[in-house]
């Protein structure tokens, strides 16, 4: 069966039109250029989005109580920052856990919809201040309430930045849910169960390709359990992990894939009762 097109319910129609003949177009694909086109109404709907979300973030950090200590805090971008991080907060975490939660949720959702880099070492964090069972529920619930708001948001201005950021992944991406409509959520817990592909990407193409909201979300909550449990762990021996390379070596992700393929086994032994 045919892949579906992606261009469906399009608005802004000069515009639209001329990326529909950009993906379609061979001689288009190799001559285009690297640039995103938003309209009018994107760009103020993308800076209402991202202004509600600093307003939101400014009232936490003014209302937090004040630290005993005038470190400057930022975001983590290596390991070394993470533990210099965790030793700076450790104690603020504990006395003022509830506030420090919502702080912590807040950064986190903001990275996701915004598709900055950076949320696992928020996940190793999570484990090395609260452990894996708390750790686990707290990271699990930011992902999926980040991914849903970055899913929202690619339904307002998403499309031209996945044609421009991962053109090539979309139409391998759409083939794919074309051939699995009967069985979407396998496919989707698959995907967020295993690293074949980005969990940037996915929240950002998801509705792109017309994956409905529901299936999206239940994917996410359930498929993202055991990689968050993973880092989470790796989070209580936060001194002992020396490269990212360390949090997914061969035995996790062949577990990974395991846990992937039972997912989606349902779909494969339909297919091929089906056959016989």
């Amino acid at each position: 069966m045919a892949a579906p097109r992606i261009f469906v319910n399009e608005m802004g129609g000069g515009q639209r039109d001329e990326e529909k003949a950009d993906v379609e177009s061979p001689t288009a694909k190799k001559s285009a250029q690297p640039e995103i086109r938003l309209s009018q109404w994107e760009m103020t709907a993308a800076f209402c989005v991202f202004f509600l979300f600093v307003i939101g973030l400014s009232c936490i950090y003014l209302t937090m109580p004040t630290a005993e200590y005038n470190k400057i805090i930022r975001l983590p971008r290596t390991l070394s920052d993470l533990r210099v991080l965790k030793g700076h907060i450790a104690l603020y975490a504990r006395d003022y856990q509830l506030r420090f939660i919502l702080g912590y949720c807040s950064i986190y959702i903001f990275m996701q919809t915004f598709m900055i880099p950076g949320t696992i070492f928020m996940s190793l964090l999570a484990g090395a201040l609260f452990g894996v069972v708390r750790g686990v529920a707290l990271v699990v619930f930011t992902a999926t309430a980040g991914a849903s708001s970055c899913y929202f948001l690619s339904k307002l201005i998403g499309r031209p930045i996945i044609f421009w950021l991962w053109p090539e992944k979309l139409r391998f991406f759409q083939a794919e849910i074309a051939k699995r409509r009967d069985k979407l959520l396998n496919y989707m817990l698959f995907l967020r169960i295993t690293p074949t592909l980005p969990n940037t990407f996915i929240n950002v193409a998801s509705p792109i390709v017309d994956i409905p909201f529901h299936v999206f979300f239940l994917a996410t909550l359930v498929g993202l359990i055991p990689a968050s449990y993973i880092t989470v762990r790796a989070g209580l021996a936060l001194g002992d992990l020396k490269s990212m390379r360390d949090l997914y070596d061969v035995k996790t992700l062949a577990v990974l894939f395991l846990i992937g393929f039972i997912s989606i086994a349902p779909t494969i032994m339909k297919r091929k009762r089906t056959y016989e």
